[in-house]
């Protein structure tokens, strides 16, 4: 029998990811505060939370928040693995002698999901879905017991990025099973569109954040930074690990320590490493990974959880990329910083 663990995260939701960030939007001076607007709302099976500097250029608060709307609807409409009409949804279900035309936002996505496929040797794949399923972290049912090898074997191979075929806007397989899921960079890319709609009003200061993920411009009004918190990686309590002062920046925080279940005496957790088609086993809890865009830092940070704190520090001493790690050890957390994420330490903390 399997054991769900009662605080885990709805995984029917479309972004499965977790939400490891806490919004600290009252750290440090809250001055002038009628100079701010906030919004929030329901999207991706998930909240989302903005607060912008107002400027002349906008609209009507009523009619901006319809504008995020209609924007964040699309994206589902768009890349939704739960709604059947949706294009990744057509593409999912065509056979093998057809082809789907899709948005250039779709193309987008997908091709940041490939190009992280080989950055991360494979850490990431959007053609995960048919594990990912198999082990009931994705639309189907929760198993009843425990897949098999053979079953793994299976799924693995109907999964693979060599099977994706893009020509122009349009995307055809190579496999009739092959089966796409965005989840890891979309969501992510949802903040990156409110941006570049907050931009379009020049907007001079702003957070946008989609269930956790999120990006920032410039300051709060009297010169304020932007902070924001990370979550000490616990189910058992709420607690701040790190102040952030992002800058003009994304971020994003991936881990595993609230989504799992358990079964036959252990824990499987929702973050499946497509190398070996089993859920990841190391001490790493969670990633967060800043870059200028949200998209990017969201499949990382999913990247660097499937690849674990060595290869992940590796990966950005490479790179040159800010992120934080923070494992789990008999003892309580350890934090690894890169060289480049120290400089967003928040040092009022």
């Amino acid at each position: 029998m399997l054991h769900i663990l009662a605080k885990r995260l709805n995984v029917r939701s479309m972004w499965h990811g977790l939400v490891l960030l806490t919004l600290a939007l009252l750290v440090g001076a809250c001055a002038k505060q009628d100079e701010v607007i906030s919004l929030a709302g329901n999207t991706m099976g998930t909240t989302y939370h903005i607060k912008l500097v107002k400027s002349p250029k906008l609209p009507d608060v009523q009619l901006l928040q319809a504008e995020i709307d209609i924007a964040l609807e699309a994206v589902n409409d768009q890349m939704s693995t739960y709604r059947p009409n949706s294009e990744l949804s057509r593409f999912n279900a065509m056979p093998l002698s057809q082809t789907v035309e899709v948005s250039p936002d779709t193309i987008t996505v997908l091709k940041e999901g490939l190009r992280l496929n080989q950055l991360t040797q494979g850490a990431l794949d959007v053609t995960l879905g048919p594990i990912v399923n198999l082990w009931g972290f994705g639309p189907d049912k929760r198993p009843t017991k425990i897949p098999t090898d053979e079953m793994i074997l299976e799924a693995k191979a109907k999964t693979g990025i060599k099977y994706v075929a893009i020509e122009g806007q349009k995307l055809n397989k190579r496999i009739p099973e092959l089966y796409i899921d965005l989840s890891s960079v979309a969501k992510g890319f949802g903040v990156d569109k409110i941006a570049a709609l907050l931009d379009k009003y020049q907007v001079t200061g702003y957070m946008v954040e989609i269930g956790g993920e999120l990006r920032v411009k410039g300051v709060k009004p009297e010169n304020q930074p932007w902070r924001v918190a990370v979550e000490q990686p616990s189910i058992d309590e709420r607690k701040v690990q790190q102040i952030i002062a992002p800058g003009d920046m994304a971020m994003a925080t991936s881990g595993d320590y609230r989504n799992y279940y358990e079964g036959e005496g252990r824990r499987y957790s929702h973050l499946i490493d497509p190398r070996t088609g089993y859920p990841i086993n190391h001490k790493l809890a969670s990633a967060t990974v800043m870059h200028p865009s949200a998209m990017t830092a969201d499949g990382l940070a999913t990247a660097m959880m499937v690849m674990g704190t060595e290869a992940s520090l590796a990966l950005a001493e490479r790179e040159n990329l800010a992120i934080m790690l923070i494992e789990k050890q008999d003892d309580g957390f350890k934090v690894f910083y890169s060289d480049p994420f120290k400089s967003y330490i928040d040092a009022k903390q």
